[in-house]
């Protein structure tokens, strides 16, 4: 995730980083040779019929209601992502509260809580598609990590393993009634921030979204060059470079938000939220807890 303040003015025109022109550049600038050779060979070689302004005025208008609804869909499923991460943090620290109240300092609150790092972490793994064992090795042992990583669900094998500490727990009547409820009520408020980033994950926009709106923009910036030869002669390449920065560059945006999870530039900061995780339960069982991961050129990650 980008994070930095806003540069001035003049600045704002050179930013690279966090911009999608380098992923779009090759388009733009296709674009605008196409229309250097459309203005070349209509003043030079053979008129070339011409397209109304207005009639793509009014295509613009409609891709720009395409381009529209899907960023907002995007969007609202990296927003979505975030604030189920964030129930997550919530639910950790709350999980720490809890063990304090109802269980007490001891092994117990320090096994269970170790767990519900190795959950965030796992979690993250299975979203982003990485190795994180070394990340909780140091927090539930190399045995326990081993065992949680093989399921087919490391993430819900963590929690059921929270869930089963607990049930020894009260076995015991170690946890009072209210305790029960609460802790339990923790675990599965947990379990459904899980389980919404799992329907984020595996249910992507619908894909006939996405092929409208490529084909769409595709032949509007064709046909643009032939609509700005009269009205704006030499100065075609840029209006039309102007043109397919937008659009081509709000689509690129949407591509990027409309998978969260990603480990790109404006993706969501998955470890950093771990690490917030971390830093909690640290705090929580009385230990030094680790730095908060640090931006790095402008990037969170």
């Amino acid at each position: 995730m980008i994070v930095r303040e806003h540069p001035s003015t003049l600045k704002l025109f050179f930013v690279m980083q966090g911009s999608v022109v380098p992923k779009i550049i090759g388009r733009i600038i296709s674009i605008a040779l196409l229309s250097v050779v459309v203005t070349l060979l209509d003043r030079y070689v053979v008129p070339l019929p011409r397209i109304s302004i207005g009639a793509m005025g009014i295509f613009g208008v409609a891709l720009s209601l395409f381009l529209g609804f899907r960023n907002n869909a995007a969007y609202d499923r990296w927003w979505e992502a975030r604030k189920l991460w964030g129930a997550m943090i919530a639910d950790v620290r709350n999980l720490g509260r809890h063990m304090s109240v109802f269980v007490g300092k001891g092994e117990d609150r320090e096994q269970i809580l170790s767990f519900a790092v190795a959950f965030a972490h796992l979690h993250r793994g299975f979203l982003r598609g990485v190795d994180v064992k070394a990340d909780i090795v140091d927090w539930v042992g190399e045995e326990n990590a081993d065992a949680m990583i093989a399921r087919q669900n490391p993430a819900d094998a963590a929690l059921r393993s929270m869930a089963d500490k607990i049930g020894m727990l009260i076995k015991e009547d170690a946890v009072s009634g209210f305790g029960q409820m609460t802790i339990s009520q923790t675990l599965s408020s947990l379990a459904l921030s899980q389980a919404g980033c799992e329907r984020v994950f595996t249910t992507p926009l619908p894909f006939v979204y996405s092929l409208l709106v490529r084909r769409t923009t595709y032949l509007y910036c064709w046909l643009l060059p032939f609509a700005l030869i009269e009205a704006t002669g030499w100065f075609a390449p840029i209006f039309a470079a102007v043109v397919v920065y937008v659009f081509f560059g709000l689509q690129a945006v949407t591509n990027e938000l409309e998978l969260p999870f990603r480990n790109v530039q404006n993706g969501l900061p998955l470890d950093a939220m771990c690490r917030t995780i971390e830093i909690s339960v640290s705090e929580a069982l009385d230990r030094t807890p680790p730095a908060a991961l640090p931006v790095t050129n402008h990037v969170l990650s």
